[in-house]
């Protein structure tokens, strides 16, 4: 039987810590959308306090989290004991995306690891903390992060980011708003 949790106290904080995947969920307010699921790795997840979390969202083919975000705000972060007792815990809450130059970026950003491919911080007010069994989850041994992302951004460089962000990342697959195209601009002093 799945518990509901007031707080994220210390000993969830430190079983969270210990995960080294995390998947997030979200989805448009039009009932034709797509609901969007993506796995999340590397070391780009903090507690901020009690009731506050939040990940680097760093680049990827699509914009689907910051897009539903910026229209609704719903989100839903799942973390699952691949190791150890089984134990799956949600995260429930309302999400905004802080983009490079926004009011509070540099603040969260001091958080994490510094990833060229960072292009927005996802901070989560959590509403609803919960966990279940997870006995249906298989037994996984962690060997290692992949190491493409971070890669393919440094070879891309900063230059080639925008780029690829302006062409790919501007929409959701529904159409919806994602990056603005402000904060994807090259600097005035490039």
């Amino acid at each position: 039987m799945g518990k509901v949790y007031p707080v994220l106290d210390e000993g969830l904080q430190e079983w969270i810590g210990s995960q080294r995947l995390f998947f997030v969920a979200t989805a448009p307010l039009s009932e034709e959308g797509l609901v969007n699921l993506s796995p999340k790795g590397l070391d780009s997840f903090a507690v901020l306090d009690e009731q506050t979390v939040a990940y680097l969202d760093l680049v990827g083919s699509g914009a689907e989290t910051i897009a539903h975000l910026r229209e609704n705000g719903r989100i839903t972060l799942l973390f699952a004991a691949f190791e150890g007792p089984p134990k799956l815990l949600r995260l429930y809450g309302r999400g905004l995306a802080l983009e490079p130059g926004d009011d509070g970026f540099d603040e969260l950003a001091a958080h994490f690891p510094a990833y060229g491919a960072t292009r927005s911080i996802i901070k989560v007010a959590v509403e609803r903390i919960a966990d279940s069994c997870g006995y249906g989850v298989p037994l996984y041994e962690y060997k290692e992060p992949r190491k493409q992302l971070t890669a393919w951004a440094d070879r891309k460089g900063a230059e080639g980011i925008r780029e690829y962000q302006l062409e790919n990342n501007r929409r959701s697959l529904d159409g919806l708003p994602a990056l603005r195209a402000e904060t994807l601009a090259p600097p005035e002093d490039a």
